[in-house]
C-alpha cells in the first residue's frame, strides 16, 4: 500500500473502468457528497461508476446520492472509499469489498492504511477538499459535481464556523459558488432548516445535561426510547453533537446515541486550545477522527458507558 496524490489518483482513476465508490455507515454530508461529486466527474469523462447503495442513508443526504445507486447486478472493476477511516465502518453490504479497495480517499488522522493505494491528506476539514482536487484533476468542474462536493466540504466544517476551517477550505468552497450552484438551498436544508421534532430532540438534551470537569465537560444521552417517545426520524438526530460547542465555558462535550439496546455511538467533539485530543481519547474506546472531532462505538449501560468515557477522556486531558 502506498501514498498518492490528487493528481495521480486521478491518472489512476482514468486508467479504470466499472468503478464502485463505498460510503461509511450513518453516512454524513461529507460521505455522500464525496461518493456523488467524484461519480459525476467519472461518468463525464465516460466511465461506468455508481455508488453502492447505503441503506442508512437519511433525507438530509439522500438527493446528492440517490442519482448515482448502484443496479443490483452491477460488477465492479474497481473499488473507491470516500471518507472511510476505520474498516468498522463499512456497513455489511460493503464488507466484500474491503480487501479489494483500489484507492481510499480520507481526511482523518486515525485512517487505518487500507486499499491498495490511499489519498489522504490529514489536514483538509473535509474529504471534500481531496476529492475536489481529484475531480479538478480529471476535468472541468460543473454544478453537477460542485453541489454535492459543496454540501461536503459546508457540512464538516458546520458551515465554516467550525476550528478545523482553513484557507484552503474556503478556496474550494469558492471555486465551488462560482460554477453557480445553489449554494443558498444547501446552507438552508443544513444549518437553517429544524424539524419540530429535532427542536423537542435538543430541549430533551439540554433539559437534561451532565457536566464535569468543573462545568468544562458535558454529556448528552439519546436512548432509542427517547427517539421512539419523541416519533423522531434518523435526520432528526443527525449532528446533536454541535450542541455542546454552543455552550459557554464548555471545551468538552460528548453525545451518546443508542443505537441498540447497550449499543451506544459516542460523538466527542472538544475545543481548540488543546486541553482534550478527542481522536486520543476515541482511539483509547476503539475509535477514532480528528483532534477536536472524533467518534466510537461502546456497550453497556448508559452509567458504564460514560464512566469508560470520563476515564478515556481524563487520561489524555492537559490540566
Amino acid at each position: 500500500m502506498s501514498s498518492i496524490t490528487a493528481k495521480e489518483a486521478a491518472a489512476l482513476l482514468r486508467r479504470q473502468d466499472n468503478i464502485l465508490i463505498l460510503t461509511h455507515r450513518r453516512p454524513d454530508g461529507d460521505t455522500t457528497g464525496c461518493a456523488a461529486g467524484l461519480c459525476a466527474a467519472l461518468r463525464q469523462i465516460g466511465k461506468t461508476a455508481y455508488v453502492l447503495y447505503n441503506p442508512e442513508i437519511t433525507d438530509s443526504n439522500r438527493g446528492y446520492v440517490e442519482p448515482y445507486w448502484a443496479p443490483a447486478d452491477f460488477q465492479p472493476d474497481f473499488a473507491v472509499s470516500v471518507d472511510i477511516a476505520a474498516r468498522s465502518l463499512f456497513f455489511a453490504d460493503e464488507e466484500k469489498y474491503a480487501d479489494r479497495i483500489g484507492l481510499a480517499v480520507d481526511h482523518h488522522p486515525s485512517f487505518e492504511g487500507f486499499g491498495a493505494v490511499h489519498c489522504v491528506d490529514d489536514s483538509r476539514a473535509a474529504c471534500g477538499e481531496i476529492v475536489y482536487e481529484i475531480c479538478r484533476e480529471l476535468g472541468e468542474i460543473t454544478q453537477e459535481i460542485a453541489l454535492p462536493l459543496y454540501a461536503a466540504v459546508s457540512t464538516d466544517t458546520g458551515c465554516f464556523v467550525y476550528a478545523n476551517t482553513t484557507t484552503n477550505t474556503h478556496r474550494v468552497a469558492a471555486a465551488l459558488l462560482e460554477t453557480g450552484i445553489d449554494y443558498f438551498a444547501v446552507n438552508k436544508r443544513h444549518f437553517r432548516t429544524k424539524s419540530k421534532k429535532r427542536i423537542a430532540l435538543e430541549t430533551e438534551l439540554l433539559g437534561h445535561m451532565r457536566f464535569f470537569h468543573e462545568g468544562r465537560g458535558v454529556f448528552m444521552s439519546v436512548s432509542r426510547a427517547l427517539m421512539e417517545r419523541l416519533g423522531a426520524a434518523e435526520s432528526d438526530a443527525e449532528d446533536l453533537s454541535a450542541l455542546a460547542g454552543m455552550i459557554e465555558g464548555v471545551d468538552c462535550g460528548a453525545v451518546l446515541r443508542e443505537l441498540r439496546p447497550n449499543e451506544w455511538k459516542l460523538s466527542l467533539r472538544t475545543g481548540d486550545n488543546g486541553r482534550v485530543n478527542a481522536t486520543e481519547a476515541c482511539s483509547r474506546l476503539g475509535g477514532g477522527g480528528h483532534a477536536m472531532a472524533a467518534g466510537a462505538t461502546l456497550e453497556g449501560t448508559l452509567a458504564e458507558v460514560e464512566a469508560r468515557v470520563l476515564e478515556a477522556i481524563d487520561a489524555v486531558k492537559r490540566g
